[in-house]
């Protein structure tokens, strides 16, 4: 850590969550002589920076640290986070904070729950660590015809440090799986059965479960590498372009309110989903489908209490992870048949909490979600105000966002098959599922797409080099162009190597 700015990096990168540690990472190792710094508008609240906060042990520890992740305005809107999902509040998850206006147009149905996280790690210090691959139409089809897709993605699963097998001695997860299976598998391929989560997570000798954030993105390549900086609270508030090239970025210290000018060769802007195409906007970087095309995953959630249930002896997995392990975290993969993605897990182990668990029987009650792959439409997008500012001083958005005929009938077979499935597995705590707020799955994706050529339905290349701007890159959930149910952040991470490796030659030619 340093409170330095350099007056010039090769790399200028914006943001820490995982995808910008994927850049740092993949430079780090291939092209160790390339200085690189790193901002990130948020406090580290973790050690080492960027970890996950569920690998705090202490408790009080853990609520500080999601607190400070919680922006700008983080104690007046603490009334508004956490709590059992019960019904349609519009309430964020603990250690991120709601768009408290702008969220939705009148006559649409907007984003009541878009929310965002203000740390070093962002997103991936709070996230479930869910990996799984895209399948079917959720693939990117002009990547497959290149052949790179697959081993992007065993890239993005190495720097996560995905594992199947982390919740391998769950007692009770075969189990769920083999109910859910019994429901599911008919008819499917090998690869789209029921089976293990894969996760961002592994456990140490002592058995402790540890949760990747963007420390383990990172890794020692980048931690020990004497030409990157990670600077925290310092507000990233224009990209500098000149001739047609990135140039560098402007940057503001947090705690002293100072503006500095960093020059750089490449410039990579990895803030999240909303605000990467607000930092493009304010730095007069305005494509035609900058902020178009956002679409988020309806979320339908639902608990049961399993069948035939019998407490494991003792519960040392608790006293050692925090969690009650007993039925682990089951996939059921997205097809285009079956256009959702679901998963099955413990409610500690859930960041939205369903119920109270059953203090008589600790475990025996999960929560299944079914996330839905959107229909997507040029007229779902963000859109930033020439006048109004933000919390930060940037420029204030607002969220245009309608659910299609189609959606609509994706969501209610998704409540009919939750219901089906939760069925196999137990008794439902409630007669009916329930339809999470819209942005609650936190899953935006989509405002800076990448696309095969420049057509004006695209930000970036097929390399997430913007289109136009040689040696600007995008990277997070937002580059991703396809429709998908399955969590994004292993796709994004996989986006931002190939990324990482134009940049690579970018130095190279430069040099």
């Amino acid at each position: 850590m340093t409170d330095r700015y350099p007056a010039s990096v090769d790399v200028a990168i914006v943001g820490s969550g995982p995808t910008g540690a994927a850049y740092a990472r993949i430079l780090s190792e291939e092209a160790p002589a390339a200085t690189i710094a790193m901002f990130e508008v948020g406090p580290t609240v973790s050690d080492p920076p960027g970890a996950h906060v569920k690998n705090i042990a202490d408790p009080d520890e853990r609520a500080a640290a999601q607190t400070r992740s919680e922006g700008p305005n983080a104690r007046a809107s603490a009334d508004r986070t956490g709590g059992i999902v019960k019904s349609a509040q519009r309430r964020a998850r603990p250690g991120t904070y709601l768009l408290d206006d702008g969220f939705q147009v009148d006559g649409e149905d907007g984003l009541p729950a878009a929310a965002f996280s203000s740390n070093v790690g962002g997103m991936a210090a709070h996230w479930t660590g869910a990996c799984p691959r895209p399948n079917d139409s959720e693939r990117i089809d002009f990547l497959d015809e290149t052949g790179v897709f697959d081993e992007l993605l065993s890239e993005g699963e190495r720097l996560l440090g995905v594992t199947t097998d982390a919740f391998e001695a769950s007692p009770h997860a075969p189990l769920v799986r083999g109910r859910l299976a019994a429901a599911a598998d008919e008819g499917r391929d090998a690869h789209e059965r029921v089976q293990r989560m894969p996760l961002a997570v592994h456990r140490r000798d002592d058995g402790r479960l540890v949760w990747s954030g963007s420390d383990v993105v990172l890794g020692e390549p980048a931690r020990d590498n004497a030409n990157f900086t990670l600077h925290d609270e310092s507000l990233v508030t224009r990209v500098l372009v000149e001739d047609g090239r990135a140039a560098g970025v402007r940057v503001t210290d947090v705690r002293t309110g100072e503006s500095h000018e960093v020059r750089a060769r490449v410039v990579v802007v990895a803030a999240d989903a909303l605000r990467t195409p607000q930092l493009l906007w304010a730095s007069g970087i305005r494509p035609e489908a900058l902020g178009r095309y956002l679409n988020d995953q309806a979320q339908i959630v639902f608990a049961v209490r399993i069948r035939d249930f019998e407490p494991a002896v003792g519960d040392e997995g608790a006293a050692q992870t925090g969690l009650s392990e007993y039925s682990g975290v089951t996939w059921v993969p997205f097809t285009d048949e079956a256009p959702f993605h679901g998963q099955v897990m413990q409610l500690d182990a859930s960041p939205v909490k369903l119920a109270d668990d059953d203090p008589a029987a600790p475990g025996s009650i999960v929560g299944l979600g079914l996330f839905c792959a959107k229909d997507l439409q040029a007229s779902d997008r963000v859109e930033f105000s020439d006048d109004a500012l933000d919390g930060y001083g940037m420029p204030a958005m607002t969220l245009h966002y309608t659910l299609s005929e189609r959606d609509h009938e994706v969501i209610e077979r998704a409540k009919a098959e939750i219901v089906r499935l939760g069925k196999a597995i137990g008794e439902p705590l409630d007669d009916r599922p329930f339809v999470m707020p819209l942005g609650a799955s936190l899953h935006y994706q989509g405002t800076t797409r990448m696309g095969p050529t420049d057509d004006g339905t695209s930000v970036c290349s097929p390399r997430s080099e913007v289109w136009g701007v040689s040696g600007l890159f995008v990277a997070g959930n937002g580059v991703i162009p396809t429709s998908t149910a399955c969590n994004p952040t292993l796709t994004s991470v996989a986006l931002a190597v190939s990324g990482a490796r134009r940049a690579r030659e970018i130095l190279s030619s430069d040099s």
